[in-house]
C-alpha cells in the first residue's frame, strides 16, 4: 500500500474536513489515514498507486488537492 498526502484548498471548518473525508470514503481502496483543514492523508492498494480518484471526489465534493511534495 502506497500512503499519499494532498494539500486541499478551500477548506475552511470541521464540515469542510468532514465532507473530504466523506468524499475519500467513497473511493475504492482507499483507506483514509487524517483529514485536516488544508490536507488529506490516505493509503491506496491501487497498483500502481494513483491520486487520480482521491483528486476526483475531492473535486466532486467543491475542493482543489494536490499531490503534497516532499
Amino acid at each position: 500500500m502506497a500512503e499519499i498526502t494532498l494539500r486541499i484548498d478551500g477548506m475552511h471548518c470541521g464540515a469542510c474536513v468532514r465532507r473530504v473525508g466523506q468524499a475519500l470514503a467513497t473511493v475504492e481502496g482507499i483507506e483514509v489515514k487524517e483529514v485536516r483543514v488544508g490536507a488529506a492523508r490516505f493509503t491506496t492498494s491501487a497498483e500502481p498507486a494513483s491520486p487520480g480518484p482521491a483528486l476526483e471526489a475531492i473535486a466532486k465534493a467543491g475542493f482543489t488537492a494536490f499531490i503534497e511534495e516532499g
